[in-house]
């Protein structure tokens, strides 16, 4: 089983970490281009001008740390946020990227259950402020 969870943090980390990348050297474009509502959408992103390095930034950040194994719960909270816009996007947006965004989905969940002890805290009540 902890093969399986280095493999999912190791793929999980390159794909973060490859497409966070992508959007500072643009080594890669998607083929064909997105409907025209997902290029709207792109295009308030990059009108922000602060949404689209932050985004790129959390997945290179997240990506890395899942890939040297270093904080992981971290790295899972940085990229969940992400992940959960990435399947809305996907959904609403273009559907046909919606298998590869519930694979990403997928990742997220096994290691978030793998490491559920480090996320415990947060669901216990507390009274102290």
């Amino acid at each position: 089983m902890r093969i399986a969870l280095i493999i999912v943090r190791t793929l999980l980390g390159l794909i973060f970490f490859v497409f966070g990348l992508n959007g500072f050297l643009h080594f890669y474009t998607p083929t064909p281009p997105p409907p025209p509502p997902a290029q709207q959408f792109f295009g308030a992103l990059f009108a922000t001008g602060y949404m689209i390095p932050l985004i790129f930034t959390a997945q290179v950040v997240g990506g890395a740390l899942l890939l040297i194994g270093v904080a992981v719960p971290l790295a899972l909270i940085i990229l969940a946020p992400v992940i959960v816009n990435i399947v809305l996007f996907h959904l609403f947006l273009a559907p046909s990227g919606l298998p590869m965004a519930i694979v990403v989905s997928v990742f997220e969940l096994i290691l978030v259950w793998a490491n559920r002890t480090a996320f415990a805290p947060l669901f216990r009540g507390s009274s102290r402020v």
